[in-house]
């Protein structure tokens, strides 16, 4: 009997789906096909591979509300949200097709060419499935790769029905989306005929695709997750402040790389920003995706709930006051309320690890240089913001060591701007320019006579 992956509903943690894994004889299959699909889709001209491009995301669009239902079954984000990622993922894909790849002289008959490396595994997360693929699928396609999609085995049927929709319009064998866990993500990283692994999870797994992939000395890009940290400084309308800070924390639950993970603000002013934090999370309706009222959905699954919880209670022993929330609710699914912790002592687990669920500790510091030295001590180098006077803000901004420092804002990600971190936080770049850049190598013609 086929081995099987049971997809639940995060919001009832009931199974709504039993799919097939990829096995391993499957896989060498779809990995074969990829690579023998590669020569005939790489000689295509990259106009024209721009215009299948269009044609995917008008794809994605004329099937919106089926994949945003999808999605939210799935992973239990709000549908408006889910909406919101479908309509990203099409948009992605026409933004995509307008970036060029055209050869550069460099003077003296030498000319630089960018070529695709071939084989790419495209590995993403549960947390935005749609999106977090077609950033890695859109760019791989545009540069001429051939691209296996793995999804997470939580949410893998938006993505393959996805997969089926662009069959519709892309040449057969060019994206081909594989299911199943770990197992499958390290054999098709090891596969030999794979050039180049872009994935976007956990620490702990990038580590273990890097190694493996240095094997074969793939290229890799690696977006790991970030603890990022908002310093807000001394004179900040803390009112504002804490409405941004709160949005920008319980995002999709808290389930989002650049979320705000812990708050650092002048002692004084400490009291006012955690009562406006807690009182915007008093308001907060937490449910099921599929209802309308829902600012919150469920966390994608028990594992990661149970993540959320072991650190919160770590933080109520250490000393932690939990002002709203900080307990498992009774009932089905997997809801975890939003809670707001202050008087934590430094470095408990919930400020140095990253929690991704609906938590924001608050964290008083008495100089600038210690808010620096305290957002910067985490083995994440994400992303991280600074609230303020803007010129002054600017300043501590560039003390932050991050990939992306944001000013009076945080986590707005465009498809224009490359993203990507320093430590743990990963390597290499996705989105715009760069990371298409990151899809390609480079090839040099040197002429003379």
């Amino acid at each position: 009997m086929t081995a099987q992956l049971a997809v639940e509903d995060p919001a009832t943690g009931e199974v709504i789906a039993r799919i097939a894994r990829t096995g391993a004889a499957e896989l060498a299959a779809k990995v074969d096909a990829a690579a023998a699909a590669f020569p005939g889709w790489a000689r295509r001209s990259v106009a024209d591979r721009a215009d299948v491009l269009r044609a995917c995301g008008s794809r994605i669009e004329r099937h919106h509300a089926e994949l945003s239902a999808l999605l939210t079954r799935e992973q239990g984000k709000p549908l408006r949200q889910a909406e919101g990622e479908v309509a990203l993922a099409a948009e992605w894909f026409a933004r995509t097709a307008q970036l060029g790849l055209a050869p550069e002289s460099l003077g003296a008959g030498v000319v630089l060419e960018r070529l695709p490396h071939g084989v790419v595994a495209a590995i993403a997360p549960a947390n935005y499935p749609i999106i977090l693929s077609v950033t890695k699928i859109a760019p791989a396609l545009l540069a001429g790769n051939t691209v296996l999609v793995k999804p997470s085995p939580l949410t893998p049927l938006s993505s393959l029905r996805m997969g089926e929709l662009l069959a519709e319009v892309l040449p057969p064998d060019v994206l081909t989306v594989v299911t199943g866990g770990g197992e499958l993500g390290a054999a098709l990283t090891g596969h030999p005929d794979v050039r180049m692994v872009s994935f976007t999870g956990s620490v702990p797994t990038g580590r273990a695709i890097a190694a493996r992939a240095a094997a074969g000395f793939k290229h890799v890009v690696l977006e790991l997750g970030g603890n990022d940290a908002a310093v807000v400084l001394a004179g900040a309308d803390i009112e504002h402040v804490a409405g941004e800070l709160f949005r920008a924390a319980m995002v999709n639950s808290g389930q989002f790389c650049a979320a705000v993970k812990r708050v650092y603000v002048p002692e004084p002013h400490r009291a006012e920003l955690v009562e406006a934090l807690a009182e915007l999370a008093r308001k907060t309706v937490v449910g099921p995706g599929s209802d309308a009222a829902t600012d919150l959905g469920p966390l994608v699954s028990a594992t990661q709930r149970h993540h959320v919880v072991d650190l919160v209670d770590a933080a109520r022993a250490a000393g932690g006051r939990m002002v709203t929330g900080g307990r498992r609710p009774t009932g089905s699914g997997y809801f975890y309320p939003p809670t707001i912790v202050t008087d934590l002592p430094p470095d408990t687990r919930l400020e140095t690890q990253e929690q991704f669920g609906p938590v924001i500790p608050v964290l008083g510091y008495d100089t600038v240089a210690e808010a620096v030295d305290r957002a910067n001590s985490t083995e994440f180098g994400l992303g991280g913001s600074v609230w303020g006077e803007p010129h002054e803000a600017a300043a501590v901004a560039a003390r932050l060591d991050c990939g992306t420092a944001w000013i009076n804002a945080h986590g707005d990600l465009r498809h224009d701007v490359p993203f990507g971190g320093t430590r743990n936080s990963g390597v290499g770049v996705e989105y715009g320019y760069w990371g298409l850049l990151e899809y390609t190598r480079i090839r040099v013609t040197n002429a003379h006579g």
